[in-house]
């Protein structure tokens, strides 16, 4: 289990909900939660809070057991905006302590960032957020908010899979005690599923490419967090035990990364592809 830099835990692999929404999004939380996964992550911008507050009521699993993160949008940028943000956060949610706050992303032409995050560990120290974090900063806005504020964030959530495995960043996260967490984990895009490194290690291990795509990011030090409504391929991401990639799969995969290897050009408050 990764260990952040505020000495908390987070599991090895959480579960999206975007765009889940409505009834759909908290069947969905709900069978993810009963199949294993304990860290559910959401946003204001997905618009599904309130469905993921209902499974968290209805779930026979203990609220102390369950991760719940959610993020902080561009828009709402800002030491008193974010605050408000926060607080709008909890009532969809239905919860008293928030476990993981993130930035959704810098917003750098507003640049209001670094205000957001110093309400963040406002909320920290409060003891309203266990943990903050943030989402698509890059190292240079990373750097930012710790040198201005003296707390750098537990978590960066970026997109990253192995067409876009972010070398340089997250050898940037291990050097400063940032956990890397991976949005679009499977690149939602056959390519990466057909590549040979990634079809070669499901054959010899006798699992699906997507358990494979999933267990490179565990051993790269990568926490994914694939979203499906589908229980049966939620089982299927979670069981990722009963195997190990060998040191020259793994390089084999993460050496499919390409200049071009993003996949996501449009909004990254919604980590939609366009």
């Amino acid at each position: 289990m990764p260990e952040l830099n505020d000495g908390t835990t987070l599991p090895d692999i959480g579960f999206g909900t975007y765009p889940l929404r409505g009834e759909e999004g908290t069947a969905a939380v709900l069978s993810a939660l009963s199949l294993g996964y304990r860290l559910i992550d959401t946003a204001v911008n997905y618009q599904n809070e309130d469905a993921v507050g209902r499974a968290i009521a209805e779930t026979p699993v203990p609220r102390d057991e369950i991760i719940v993160a959610t993020k902080v949008p561009g828009r709402d940028h800002g030491y008193d905006e974010t605050l408000r943000s926060f607080d709008g956060s909890m009532e969809r949610l239905g919860l008293d302590v928030l476990d993981l706050y993130l930035i959704h992303w810098p917003n750098p032409n507003v640049d209001k960032y670094v205000d957001a995050w110093r309400a963040m560990v406002r909320l920290r120290e409060e003891g309203r957020v266990r943990s903050i974090g943030v989402s698509n900063f890059t190292a240079d806005y990373l750097t930012r908010v710790a040198e201005e504020t003296g707390v750098m964030p537990s978590v960066n959530q970026v997109e990253l899979h192995p067409f876009f495995p972010q070398e340089e960043l997250r050898a940037f996260h291990s050097e400063h005690g940032v956990v890397t967490e991976a949005w679009s984990p499977l690149g939602k895009a056959a390519p990466v599923k057909e590549s040979a490194p990634v079809a070669s290690a499901a054959a010899a291990h006798g699992v699906t490419p997507a358990q494979v795509i999933l267990r490179w990011h565990q051993q790269i030090g990568s926490l994914p967090i694939p979203k499906s409504g589908n229980p049966e391929r939620q089982r299927e991401n979670l069981e990722l035990g009963g195997f190990t990639l060998s040191d020259a799969e793994v390089s084999a995969i993460t050496a499919l990364g390409r200049p071009d290897g993003r996949l996501f050009g449009g909004d990254p408050e919604t980590h939609e592809e366009m």
